[in-house]
């Protein structure tokens, strides 16, 4: 079957020769076609251009014309960070945050990540499929075709497990393409509270070794921040997750620096994620590696804690990635569209540059830069089309507001 887009106003995204990453000045470029057509071949782009160079297509019968209207065509986003399988809500703790309680206060009651998880331990896996659905449904209608799930609000081995299960029946079910990344080591539970040592030894003995015999995760993380999982901590994990074949995608630098950026970088991650502060050591750590820095606008929104330094980080000539975090107590959205505004409006990002913090980089930052990310042949055909706009600055500008007209998923139009 063979699908073709025609009246493009602009192709956002194109790439005649596939890259891992977009980088340092180079954020600033941003490679379009007006008046242009996609062919689409079976789920994969096929061919791309000008209108003016389009040729037509010998099998009419085979063929399905979709006529943009003079929209335009991005690349679905990828989201390379979230925890999209949760149980319930915390509104209860962002009003308490209004009267003044801060986030660790919350958290250091049992609220926050402790509070998720007694709620998903509680919850069955035909519920939590049933909402993990729902807001599948919910972000691919806001644009996004890839994203990375984490487990984290289990913090036992049976519900652990449990999330990755979840998280692999909705790869089945759902068209997104889905990365799961196995998060045990979010938070200490109570029962262990003053026995950390054992509970990491509980998910290097006892979890990572049923993760990786099921095949449920390709990514490990780890929360190191102050109050949650140490360096060392961090260290040993990462290098026991090695031995079971998981790359490393960690949770750094959020409210304290300790060294957790260095730390990841040593065991080969592939992103390192939050970043809202950064000391010259994490630049140095960083520079000339393979690990994508991620940043995480709307958790800084939620939170009001600072934003991180994109601009820092580019002018260092590295990579910047932007996704949403999506979760229940620090990020409850995973509207792409909103954190590509925040880029803009809080971070002083250009819009070329949060096109390509939001397509390609996290692309890489999932291991999916051969697959998508942007608009080449080869390519998984996900991607939408706008209604007619001004530019394409006029997404990030307009927040808020929905401008997609039209979702594509491994080339299938969604309803």
């Amino acid at each position: 079957m063979i699908t073709v887009i025609k009246n493009i106003k602009e192709i956002i995204q194109v790439e005649h020769t596939i890259r891992k990453w977009v980088a340092g000045k180079d954020m600033a470029s941003l490679e379009t076609i007006k008046n242009g057509f996609i062919e689409i071949k079976d789920g994969i782009i096929s061919n791309f251009g000008s209108m003016e160079d389009w040729k037509g297509i010998d099998d009419w019968n085979n063929t399905e014309i979709i006529d943009a209207n003079d929209g335009m065509v991005f690349p679905s986003y990828c989201d390379s960070h979230s925890h999209l399988v949760f149980a319930g809500n915390r509104e209860n703790e962002w009003e308490q945050r209004l009267k003044g309680a801060s986030y660790e206060e919350i958290a250091a009651k049992g609220g926050g990540i402790l509070n998720s998880a007694k709620k998903l331990q509680n919850t069955g896996e035909e519920e939590l499929l049933e909402s993990a659905l729902k807001r599948a449904d919910e972000i691919i209608k806001m644009g996004t075709g890839a994203i990375e799930i984490k487990s984290g609000y289990g913090l036992t081995v049976d519900t652990e497990l449990k999330m990755l299960r979840v998280i692999k029946k909705l790869n089945e079910l759902s068209p997104l393409t889905i990365k799961a990344t196995f998060l045990g080591a979010h938070a200490i539970p109570l029962e262990y509270k003053s026995r950390k040592s054992d509970y990491l030894d509980c998910i290097i003995n006892e979890m990572l070794p049923r993760v990786a015999e099921e095949s449920l995760a390709e990514y490990i993380d780890i929360f190191c921040e102050e109050g949650y999982f140490s360096v060392d901590d961090t260290e040993r994990l990462l290098a026991e997750a090695k031995k079971w074949g998981l790359t490393p995608k960690t949770h750094v630098n959020q409210f304290t620096i300790l060294g957790g950026v260095e730390a990841s970088v040593k065991h080969g991650a592939l992103s390192v994620d939050h970043l809202e502060i950064m000391n010259d050591d994490d630049f140095k750590a960083l520079k000339g590696s393979e690990c994508m820095p991620t940043l995480l606008p709307s958790c800084s929104f939620f939170l009001g804690i600072p934003y991180g330094p994109a601009r820092k980080i580019m002018d260092e000539g590295m990579p910047v990635a932007l996704a949403t975090d999506f979760n229940p107590g620090s990020s409850p959205s995973g509207n792409m569209n909103f954190v590509a505004s925040l880029g803009c409006i809080q971070m002083g990002m250009t819009p070329e540059e949060v096109i390509n913090s939001t397509t390609i980089n996290t692309a890489y930052a999932m291991g999916l830069s051969k697959e998508l990310g942007s608009i080449a042949i080869g390519k998984k055909a996900n991607l939408f089309i706008t209604k007619p706009i001004s530019s394409y600055a006029y997404i990030p500008y307009s927040f808020g507001h929905q401008h997609i007209d039209k979702i594509m998923i491994n080339g299938q139009l969604q309803s």
